[in-house]
């Protein structure tokens, strides 16, 4: 079969190549005469070396035509690339090399290790642009999966295949709830892109939050904040294609993506450099096509599931900015870190009430719901009333909830903290939040 599926390729190979030359450059736009070539295919533009007679080619995407030309966008700088530069064709998209020898790798946007050393053999060609499985052929998700964050795990509880938003602005502790969720949940494995990060901060993330435990069972691909736009876009698209290739081998994967909101800044600049008219607050249409699109890559398939998890960086902490209510229409859930919390000492900085796993319901026991609708319950009353109980305007006996509320909060707020070094399996967390719920009845 192997040798039948070789002959057939060499067959559709293409006896010749095209070329075009460069035109242009206008900001991070590459405009060329040829060569033929669609919507999506890489190309090489040959670039000569200075002072050195040999060239290097870069490697560059077809992101639209104009006339009779050919606009494309470099993964890398444009730097060296003159008028008359040799344009040479590929016929075909950016394609990654994938398999169980990436586990603890750190690669960049084109499946390149980050440490300059070579991939393992074995390893198979997939491409990173791919369609979402067909809604008939995706299982219902049907039972929970094991984060290992107490508060998670008990009160937001994510199911195998569910994809789930993590709202915050910045500083509030997305990336160390990111590698508490790598270290501690019971998937078979993680793929985590780092798309838009400060370059010191890469580094951090995987000897801090990470850890040598979580790397060893993780594939990493990061693109940071000072490389080119279609870098950064192609980060997500190759984290996805690598995850999706894993759950076809009926993996349990957990995917993290660190942050959609420097996706859709990407794509804002691909897209205002091609001429599309900036819409709601300076996002190009582009962008609202693609998240969709890319968002619903992940999930269950007929042989495995991708569970995960997208970070969106709210600006001012405004959860109703574009991308932020765009995300949270496509995903199945919610988990917002406030800032007000974050700054009482209080991590992980969920917000309870403003949080939703619209899969809960579905994958948890009778006794679990119950016990959860409980605490929200009480941890709601409690804050309608915090103004009245602190300046003391409350009277006990008033309010028979109220007073329960009171009773239970410290209670509460112990469960809800948990400290980064601490696991929290998933059948200890459902048993404490039972009890603390059962000591207030």
């Amino acid at each position: 079969m192997r040798v039948e599926q070789l002959i057939s390729e060499i067959q559709h190979i293409s006896s010749f190549k095209r070329y075009g030359k460069v035109n242009r450059v206008v900001g991070l736009m590459i405009e060329s005469k040829g060569p033929r070539a669609s919507i999506g295919d890489v190309c090489y533009i040959h670039v000569a070396h200075h002072r050195h007679t040999d060239t290097k080619k870069i490697q560059a995407e077809v992101v639209g035509f104009r006339d009779e030309h050919v606009i494309l966008m470099p993964y890398t700088s444009i730097r060296d690339i003159a008028p008359g530069c040799i344009v040479e064709a590929t016929g075909k998209p950016l394609e990654i090399k994938v398999g169980y020898g990436l586990l603890g790798k750190v690669l960049d946007s084109l499946g390149n290790p980050l440490d300059d050393t070579k991939l393992p053999a074995g390893l198979a060609s997939v491409g990173t642009d791919q369609n979402p499985p067909n809604p008939l052929s995706r299982p219902p998700i049907a039972e929970p999966i094991e984060v290992g964050v107490r508060a998670i795990d008990s009160l937001l509880t994510v199911g195998k295949g569910q994809r789930v938003g993590i709202f915050a602005g910045s500083g509030v502790g997305k990336s160390t709830l990111l590698g508490m969720i790598a270290r501690n949940t019971n998937a078979d494995l993680n793929v985590i892109a780092l798309i838009g990060e400060r370059g010191r901060e890469v580094r951090e993330f995987i000897e801090r939050d990470l850890g040598e435990e979580g790397l060893k069972k993780s594939v990493v691909v990061v693109a940071t904040s000072d490389q080119p736009a279609l870098f950064r876009i192609k980060a997500a698209y190759t984290a996805t294609a690598i995850a999706e290739y894993f759950r076809d081998q009926g993996l349990n994967v957990m995917f993290m993506m660190d942050s959609v909101t420097r996706i859709a800044m990407a794509q804002r600049e691909v897209g205002l450099a091609v001429g599309e008219p900036p819409t709601t607050k300076g996002y190009t249409p582009s962008v609202f096509a693609i998240l969709p699109r890319l968002l619903e890559r992940t999930g269950t398939n007929h042989l495995g599931s991708i569970t995960a998890f997208y970070t969106v960086l709210v600006d001012g902490d405004d959860m109703n900015e574009p991308i932020a209510d765009t995300v949270r229409g496509i995903i199945d859930g919610h988990i917002v870190l406030d800032r007000a919390i974050a700054n009482k000492g209080q991590y992980p900085a969920i917000n309870i009430l403003r949080s939703v796993s619209r899969v809960m319901n579905h994958i948890v026991s009778p006794s679990h719901k119950t016990a959860a609708e409980k605490l929200r319950e009480l941890l709601a009353t409690y804050i309608d009333s915090e103004d009245l109980i602190n300046i003391g305007a409350y009277k006990k006996g008033s309010s028979i909830e109220i007073d329960q509320s009171i009773e239970q909060y410290p209670s509460i707020l112990s469960f809800l903290k948990q400290s980064t070094s601490e696991k929290a399996p998933l059948i200890h967390s459902i048993d404490k939040l039972e009890q603390l719920v059962g000591k207030g009845e």
